[in-house]
C-alpha cells in the first residue's frame, strides 16, 4: 500500500489555463495486474481563494485479507494566478501510523517545516512547488508549452523534482467512460527509478483519467477512475 500514495508524483498538463471548478468528488478502482487492491475516494472544494482536498485509498479484495491499510492525505491552501498554492499537507495511515507525516508550506521563507517520527526539520522550499495530492488537481490549472517539463514536489519530508514528457493523444476507456486524453509519462533517469504514466482527461478540465506506476521490482498498479463530478 506504500506504493499507492506514490502515485501522485506526476506531472502538470501542457495545455492553455483552465478555470479550476469550485468542487469536484471522484473514485478510483486500483488493481495489480487485473486484481482489484483498492479504492480511493476524493473530495475537492475550492470556497473563493482557498481550497481543500482530502483523498482516501483502502485496500480491497485479497490484498485487505493480508494488509488491511487506509491512507488518507490531506491538502489546504490558496488558488492565486499560478493556480494552487499548498500551505499544509497531511498523511495518516491507520495500520502503521509512525509513518504519518506532516509539514507546512512556509512561502514568505521558502522553507518547508516537515514533522515526522517526532522529528521537526526545515527543508528549502523551491517555488511551485505541490504536495503529493495538490500536485494531481493542478493539473486542472494548466501550464503552457508541449514537451519535457521539470516539476518539484513534496511528500512531506523532502522536496524532489522529476521530469516528464508528453507521449500522444490517445482515446481510452475507464470504467466511467471514454475519454479524449494527453498522455504523459516520467522520464527516468536513472535505471531503477519507477515508470510513471498519466492521462488526463481533455474535456474534464485535464483531470488525472488513469495512472499506470511501474515498480522496478515488478509491482505495476492501476489506477482507473470510476466516477467523477465536478462544478
Amino acid at each position: 500500500m506504500r506504493t499507492l500514495a506514490a502515485l501522485a508524483f506526476l506531472l502538470a498538463a501542457s495545455a492553455p489555463a483552465l478555470a479550476i471548478p469550485s468542487q469536484v468528488t471522484a473514485e478510483y478502482q486500483l488493481t495489480n495486474r487485473g486484481l482489484v487492491i483498492g479504492r480511493v475516494s476524493e473530495s475537492f472544494v475550492r470556497q473563493g481563494d482557498a481550497y481543500a482536498i482530502r483523498s482516501v485509498t483502502r485496500a480491497e479484495g485479497l490484498l485487505k485479507l493480508f494488509y488491511d491499510e487506509q491512507i488518507t492525505l490531506e491538502s489546504r491552501g490558496r488558488v492565486d494566478a499560478g493556480g494552487l498554492l499548498p500551505e499544509s499537507f497531511d498523511e495518516r495511515r491507520t495500520r502503521e501510523p509512525k509513518r504519518n507525516v506532516s509539514a507546512t508550506f512556509d512561502w514568505r521563507r521558502g522553507v518547508l517545516r516537515s514533522r515526522f517520527r517526532g522529528e521537526v526539520k526545515e527543508i528549502p522550499l523551491p517555488g511551485p512547488t505541490q504536495d503529493r495530492i495538490s500536485m494531481m488537481y493542478q493539473f486542472m490549472h494548466g501550464a503552457e508549452g508541449p514537451g519535457n517539463r521539470v516539476l518539484a514536489m513534496s511528500n512531506g519530508r523532502k522536496v524532489d523534482r522529476y521530469r516528464y514528457r508528453l507521449v500522444d493523444e490517445p482515446r481510452i476507456t475507464t470504467p466511467a467512460g471514454e475519454f479524449a486524453t494527453l498522455h504523459f509519462e516520467r522520464v527516468r533517469e536513472e535505471a531503477d527509478d519507477s515508470r510513471v504514466e498519466i492521462w488526463l482527461a481533455k474535456d474534464q478540465h485535464r483531470f488525472p483519467v488513469r495512472v499506470v506506476f511501474d515498480d522496478p521490482e515488478g509491482l505495476r498498479i492501476e489506477q482507473s477512475l470510476v466516477a467523477l463530478q465536478a462544478k
